[in-house]
C-alpha cells in the first residue's frame, strides 16, 4: 500500500495508511502511516464495533492533517481485546474496551 500510497501523493493528494505490520511499514516507508499492533485482517478493530472502527479511522485522519514528515509512523495505544460482547450485547464502556 506504501508505494501507492507514495504515487498517489506525487499527485497532490495526501495519504494516510493504517497499519498492523510495523515492519512492512517501516520499510517502505509510505507517507504517513498509524499502526495497531491488532491481527491480520482487523486493521480498523472487531467486526460490528461500530464504536472503534470510528475511532481508529479519527485517528488516522488526525495522522492525515498532522504529520508532516514523510514515512513518519503513529502508534495508536490501544491494545488488542481478545474478549467481545458480541451483537446486541450492552454497549463497552469505551470505544476501545
Amino acid at each position: 500500500m506504501g508505494l501507492i500510497q507514495r504515487e498517489i501523493e506525487r499527485r497532490g493528494i495526501p495519504t494516510v495508511g493504517i497499519s498492523i505490520v510495523r515492519a512492512l511499514s517501516e520499510k517502505v516507508r509510505p507517507p504517513r502511516t498509524v499502526f495497531l499492533d491488532w491481527p491480520f485482517g482487523h486493521p480498523l478493530g472487531r467486526p460490528g464495533d461500530a464504536a472503534q472502527q470510528r475511532a481508529v479511522l479519527q485517528e488516522a485522519l488526525r495522522a492525515l492533517s498532522e504529520i508532516q514528515t514523510p514515512g513518519q509512523i503513529r502508534d495508536l495505544p490501544w491494545p488488542w481485546r481478545k474478549t467481545h460482547a458480541g451483537p446486541g450485547a450492552s454497549p463497552a464502556p469505551g470505544p476501545l474496551d
